[in-house]
């Protein structure tokens, strides 16, 4: 950030507020504090009948062109559920069921917390929405791992693969480095 990019009023100043154990983005003026959270990403492994697994290719940075698996940032009033059904809905017109919780990553580096669900698609029909350039239901051999967008979608299609192979419904976490 150059000096003329740093804001003259509201928060602007890193500091250890008063109580605090760690440095917040503060008002000088008023002690207003700037409170940064990380960001909850919500998603689905979605299964079809035929076990196919549905996968949206990216219309939107970052990653455009790769797969991923329907996902993104959960909105404000909105449960986690919910939110996942709604990325479903907007990227890919699925209609869904959550039979549970597969996996929950925390990615400290990028400020993100994902809470991926395993579902069941309710209508076989679905198509791209806005944010992909298309979808696809593929069978666990024929997924396009080369072209995956992001290293949670491949630890979640392998986390939910193991799950279905075992019949167990216990939620994993980021995989051992």
């Amino acid at each position: 950030m150059t000096d003329s990019e740093v804001p003259t009023v509201g928060p602007r100043l890193y500091q250890v507020p008063e109580g605090d154990d760690r440095e917040r983005l503060t008002c000088p003026e008023c002690g207003f504090i700037a409170y940064e959270n990380p960001r909850i990403v919500v998603g689905v492994v979605a299964r079809a009948e035929d076990e196919r697994i549905l996968l949206c290719r990216r219309a939107i940075p970052p990653r455009i062109g790769y797969w991923t698996l329907p996902a993104g940032y959960m909105e404000l009033n909105e449960t986690a559920e919910a939110g996942a059904c709604r990325e479903a809905w907007e990227e890919a017109r699925a209609r869904l069921e959550l039979t549970g919780l597969l996996a929950v990553y925390s990615l400290a580096r990028i400020h993100q917390v994902q809470l991926i669900y395993r579902a069941i698609l309710t209508d076989p029909h679905v198509e791209a929405g806005p944010e992909s350039q298309s979808v696809g239901l593929f069978h666990y051999s024929d997924l396009p791992w080369d072209e995956l967008a992001f290293p949670t979608v491949e630890w979640a299609l392998k986390q939910d693969h193991q799950a279905h192979m075992e019949g167990h419904g216990q939620a994993f976490a980021n995989p051992q480095s």
